[in-house]
This record gives C-alpha cells, sequence and structure tokens, in this order.
C-alpha cells in the first residue's frame, strides 16, 4: 500500500472524526501488544497522514447498519473519492452510495493494478 501512496494511484480521504477513531483503535491494548516491538502505531499512523487529504467532517448520511461506518461515507462524498475500501460485511452489502463504491481491500488493489495501472474517477 505504502508503495501506491508514494506513487500517488490513489488519494487518502480522511476527516478529524476518523483520525480520533483511529487513534482511539491504535491505543487499544490488544493492537498494542500484538506489534510490540515492530512499529509504533500512533508513528505509523503519523505517517500515513502525511500522505492524506483531510476534508471537514460533515453531517454523515443515515445509510448503513452500522451508524459508525456512515463518517466514511461523508467523507468519501467530501472528498469526492471513488472507493470506501473496507472488509466489514455489513457496509458491503450496500456496494454504493451516491457514485462511491464499497469494495474489499482485495477489489480495490485488482483494480488499482488494472490495465491502466491506476483508479481513475
Amino acid at each position: 500500500m505504502s508503495r501506491f501512496l508514494k506513487d500517488n494511484a490513489f488519494e487518502v480521504v480522511i476527516t478529524p472524526a476518523i483520525v480520533e477513531e483511529v487513534m482511539q483503535v491504535l491505543n487499544y491494548p490488544k493492537l498494542k501488544k500484538r506489534v510490540r516491538g515492530h512499529v509504533a502505531p500512533d508513528l505509523w499512523f503519523e505517517d500515513i497522514l502525511a500522505l492524506t487529504h483531510v476534508v471537514d467532517d460533515r453531517t454523515p448520511p443515515d445509510v448503513s447498519k452500522n451508524p459508525g461506518d456512515d463518517k466514511y461515507l461523508a467523507a468519501a462524498r467530501e472528498g469526492l473519492a471513488t472507493f470506501v475500501v473496507t472488509d466489514e460485511p455489513g457496509f458491503l452489502a450496500l456496494h454504493e452510495y451516491d457514485r462511491v463504491r464499497i469494495v474489499t481491500p482485495e477489489i480495490f488493489l485488482e483494480e488499482l493494478n488494472g490495465p491502466a495501472g491506476a483508479v481513475t474517477t
């Protein structure tokens, strides 16, 4: 993934609310225990943040089964994203929202590695 980010094959869109959620998850003791000694999760995320497009938090739509997922759709819409990438079955069940495709990481990577070599909007 870092290769694609550095090559500008795609742009990560994120909001302050998503940053806050990710930072909370990265501080879960269970996660810290798993990655101990490999990389500091918060420092890894700071590197990713440097490569992202931060957009304003907007009122999320009320469309997914898990209301916590709706902020990702709002970020995608605000950042004019083409994809939301997830492995959550309930979120994937939406398939698409407001011209934003909701796909698995595997499908997204297939799109990146497609004939054109990049995702188009």
